[in-house]
């Protein structure tokens, strides 16, 4: 195997040396990405802005001048409540007596810490203050996920900062363009979490298509350097990866969480709004198939879903309630077959990757030599 360079157009615009960008959840997951030569990008939705500033500081402080990014959710909602009293107060009794009854099917005791889903709502002023505490931080590159608001764009740029768009399809991409993204990542429907329906290795050469000069970085369902390789075949940029760092040691998640991303294959995964009310690809779980059996209730649009779930959710993930128990994945889960370093993540698609560019222009030569 070659030593040669991975390093791509849009590596040197970042200054890192590795055509791998982790999405992450994890503090320890993005200090270790950004110091391993990938780029990072820590994901913020589910927290508060003076958690974000607390997030943003740690990574900094471990990092130094390196850049790293943040995520944010700016979707279109159905709502203008900005309490979960006021959320629920509007849920049909016909949804609130399902979960009462998944509840007691499964025996799931009460709650008793604080959560997200019951103690937040996502709303227009809540997003707008994580937005403006990001724009208010040194971080370097702010993405926008379910949603790319061209006045928000406009207020990342104002700031000096790199602004960067997840997109699902070619008319969110020219959307996205006639906003004044910097970069763009084509996400297919193989990604975890929310997500549209058009696979990954079709969405991103119609994305770089549309893209003219700026830079695509291709996601969804990747977790092996072979992908990588890939999308670089493909005129993508780099890879993004989310999947990948669930099971590593620097992210924590729980052993039963852990356990199940561990034992699962890409056939395990599946689209539901039952997680938000938005379509979002999880792990099947006892929890997917009552809210896709026959006779369950649509799940409600965003907010909505969440303020009908949000207790029992916080109840399964507090008390470990094994057969509700599931995590947002993509179907690169598959690769995701033992706890590893978040470095040795790095290092293993790193080692991939050139093997399989390595193959390809070894096999290219040799088809050259016969003709």
């Amino acid at each position: 195997m070659t030593t040669r360079s991975l390093t791509t157009p849009l590596c040197r615009q970042l200054g890192v040396e590795h055509p791998i960008f982790a999405f992450s959840h994890s503090v320890d997951v993005t200090i270790q990405v950004t110091l391993a030569g990938g780029f990072a990008v820590l994901g913020v939705a589910r927290d508060h802005p003076d958690h974000i500033s607390q997030m943003i500081r740690e990574v900094r402080a471990a990092v130094g001048h390196r850049r790293f990014g943040v995520d944010l959710m700016l979707p279109k909602l159905n709502s203008n409540e900005t309490s979960v009293a006021d959320l629920k107060r509007k849920l049909p009794v016909s949804h609130t007596e399902f979960v009462e009854g998944l509840a007691a099917k499964y025996q799931v005791p009460s709650a008793t810490r604080p959560h997200f889903f019951t103690e937040t709502v996502r709303s227009q002023s809540f997003f707008e203050d994580q937005l403006q505490t990001v724009l208010d931080s040194d971080v370097d590159l702010v993405a926008c996920a379910v949603g790319v608001p061209t006045d928000v764009i406009k207020r990342i740029k104002l700031r000096e900062k790199i602004a960067l768009a997840l997109v699902g399809a070619p008319k969110h991409a020219r959307s996205a363009l006639a906003a004044d993204v910097d970069i763009l990542v084509a996400q297919g429907t193989d990604a975890g979490g929310h997500t549209g329906p058009i696979g990954t290795f079709t969405l991103v050469p119609q994305v770089i298509e549309v893209a003219g000069n700026a830079p695509v970085i291709a996601a969804g369902g990747i977790g092996h350097g072979r992908q990588i390789a890939a999308a670089l075949a493909m005129g993508a940029q780099g890879a993004w990866l989310g999947t990948a760092w669930l099971t590593t040691r620097e992210h924590g998640l729980s052993s039963a969480i852990t356990d199940k991303l561990i034992a699962a294959g890409s056939e395990d995964t599946l689209l539901t709004r039952a997680h938000s009310g938005k379509s979002c690809r999880v792990i099947k779980s006892a929890w997917t198939d009552e809210w896709h059996a026959a006779g369950a209730p649509d799940p409600l649009p965003m907010p909505y879903q969440h303020a009908l779930t949000g207790s029992l959710l916080a109840a399964v993930e507090e008390h470990e309630v094994l057969p509700l128990l599931y995590s947002p994945a993509g179907q690169s889960v598959a690769w995701s077959r033992n706890i590893e370093g978040t470095r040795e993540v790095v290092d293993r698609l790193v080692t991939e990757t050139r093997l399989a560019l390595d193959a390809l222009i070894s096999g290219l030569d040799e088809c050259r030599a016969r003709v």
